[in-house]
């Protein structure tokens, strides 16, 4: 991790953002990935800036004192070349008029000079949203007549005014400029930072609760997964009936284990093929890249024919089904033993490789959030491993288990339509999350949160046996639905996954290539990190269209199952109870990283997720 110069709360000379000004801010914060600097002006605006655009004031100080001191000796010189003119020179009188006058004009240019820069300073300190017009190709209206209006109107200030503003914002004239040592457009200078010693980037805000709400969550998480899996088992699976406690002994079988473990394996074996391209990841905060060998959908297909091979030899594939709770518990611990030996290991990981958000010093938060980002055994990465590929494979092969398992229980030739339906739908949803795996490189489990309890639990436990509750629940509770109804289903998941995938799309697609003539029809706001805010397509519709249709998709997953009972729609509340949490983190992380532009997006996008709602 390059050592950071500015710690927080320190007070420092930032640029403004497309111009060549430096102003008073404050350090607020400091993003270790996106590597910005939240600073806040002396009129509360607050950006995100680069290292490079922040100077220490001392190096300003330096400078001021260098250009003040120099003014003497040059009116010395001036004065000694007065007086080593020839003898028909005028006299001594008239020789010190002339001096006046010329000092009198330098400082009337100066005066000028410094209200051209004030008026600079004014304007740029009120940008307005023709700004946004000007950026997205839209006419500038009137404001070059305003701002005319602005500039002949400063200039008929008293000299006190620009002064005042001068010092406020610590600005010097365009004359001392020539002489610094900061780049300004085409001038060449240097600038001496002093360096700061190296601060420690902990996790200053904690989510879930902190460490009393993580503490609870390693124990509700389990708990809620085996609750939902023993309602599905009842005959009446109402919320008010409770099922009885399983005998221990029965939730456990070393040959599940053995199974499961098998599993697991086979997949890493797969992870490891030399098939598919290597990609680079996002810069991390030292600036290295990790590599991602994208064969996520290779080894999906080699999955595939290894269950074919399994049938045709007749294995009874819903031993999954009659084994179910087993292989949660069995995934349960085995996620637990990875997460202790993730957060050892994350003991001895230099501080560069640690988390942002899972480095707070508390033990149950860092070992429940994740202490470290990336953690790998040579050039195995286990949380992009275990993100796509155990669970959410294994997710497939338990639908496809539980259609198997409801045939064999209901003497059916062929599934239900009900239970076709869910396998289908979320059989296109994991194919697309493996054909697109890249995309998932830029997501924020990949890098913000580290790789703890939280992700290990929920990639090997709560996404193939939660996920999976609809088809689960169809196997002890048929449901019969009529063909128009399925084909209503059918659109409604497929308009969800239209806007899911055209609005990844979209933004995917502009992140790689903004210039790109086929986005032309796009308009975004520009931010000081040098990144754009889409404000049309999905993404000026609302804010998180991607989210939007997940929540559309996950409701036709649930349609099938019928209204007899709400356990089938726990998925649904969840789900929209997921994204409202991953929503505020979004809101949050963007607010700090894109500042005023933010601010400007969501006045332009007032419409979090729902259209009109939220």
């Amino acid at each position: 991790m390059p050592s950071r110069k500015f710690a927080d709360g320190e007070v420092v000379m930032g640029r403004w953002p497309g111009s060549v000004l430096y102003y008073e801010v404050q350090v607020t914060s400091y993003d270790d990935v996106a590597h910005l600097y939240t600073v806040k002006y002396k009129d509360g605006t607050e950006l995100a800036l680069k290292e490079s655009d922040i100077r220490s004031q001392s190096s300003f100080k330096h400078r001021k004192s260098q250009s003040s001191s120099s003014s003497p000796s040059r009116r010395s010189s001036s004065r000694s070349r007065s007086r080593s003119r020839s003898p028909g020179r005028p006299a001594k009188g008239r020789r010190r008029s002339a001096s006046q006058s010329r000092e009198h004009k330098d400082d009337k240019k100066k005066t000028i000079q410094e209200t051209s820069l004030a008026l600079v300073v004014l304007v740029l300190l009120k940008p307005s949203e023709n700004n946004t017009k000007r950026y997205n190709g839209e006419p500038e209206s009137t404001e070059k007549n305003d701002t005319s209006c602005i500039i002949l109107e400063q200039k008929l200030k008293p000299d006190l005014e620009i002064k005042r503003v001068l010092e406020q914002y610590s600005l010097r004239s365009r004359k001392d400029d020539k002489k610094s040592e900061e780049i300004f457009s085409e001038k060449k200078t240097f600038v001496a930072v002093k360096p700061i010693e190296k601060v420690p980037s902990k996790t200053k805000e904690l989510e879930f609760g902190g460490r009393i709400g993580t503490f609870m969550l390693i124990f509700l998480l389990p708990a809620t997964v085996f609750y939902l899996l023993s309602m599905c088992k009842q005959d009446d699976p109402s919320l008010l009936n409770f099922p009885p406690l399983p005998a221990l002994e029965s939730l456990w079988e070393w040959r599940v284990f053995g199974v499961f473990l098998l599993w697991f394996f086979l997949q890493a074996v797969f992870y490891l093929l030399p098939v598919g391209k290597v990609v680079e990841g996002l810069p991390l905060s030292n600036g290295r890249k990790l590599q991602y060998r994208i064969n996520g959908f290779y080894a999906f297909i080699l999955t595939a024919a290894a269950i074919g091979v399994l049938l045709y030899f007749q294995f009874e594939l819903h031993y999954l089904y009659d084994h179910f709770m087993q292989f949660a518990v069995s995934a349960a611990a085995f996620s637990l033993a990875l997460s202790i030996y993730l957060y050892v290991r994350s003991l001895k990981a230099p501080e560069e490789e640690l988390a942002p958000g899972g480095n707070s010093g508390y033990f149950i938060y860092d070992f429940f959030t994740g202490h470290e980002l990336n953690p790998r055994i040579g050039s195995f990465d286990l949380k992009y491993f275990c993100e796509l590929r155990p669970g959410l494979i294994g997710w497939v092969v338990i639908n496809l288990a539980m259609l198997l398992a409801e045939m064999k229980i209901h003497n059916l030739s062929m599934p239900s339509l009900s239970m076709i339906l869910v396998n289908s739908f979320q059989l296109l949803y994991v194919v697309d999350a493996l054909w697109n795996e890249e995309a998932i490189l830029t997501t924020m489990d990949i890098t913000h949160d580290g790789f703890g309890f939280m992700l290990a639990f929920g990639d090997l436990v709560w996404v193939p046996f939660v996920y999976s509750l609809q088809a689960f629940y169809l196997v002890g509770h048929p449901t019969t639905i009529t063909w128009p109804v399925a084909a209503a289903i059918t659109v409604l998941n497929c308009v969800g996954y239209y806007i899911f995938r055209s609005a990844n799309s979209q933004k995917n697609n502009f992140r790689r290539n903004p210039a790109d003539p086929k986005l032309a029809n796009l308009k975004f706001i520009p931010t000081a990190t040098g990144k754009g805010l889409l404000v049309t397509g999905w993404w000026g519709f609302v804010r998180h269209p991607n989210y939007l249709g997940d929540i559309i998709m996950a409701l036709a997953w649930s349609l099938p199952c019928g209204f007899n009972h709400i356990l089938p729609y726990f998925y649904v509340i969840y789900f929209i109870c997921l994204l409202v949490h991953r929503e505020a983190r979004d809101e949050h992380h963007c607010k700090q990283k894109y500042g005023l532009a933010w601010e400007r997006y969501c006045q332009r996008v007032p419409y979090r997720i729902f259209p009109y709602i939220y």
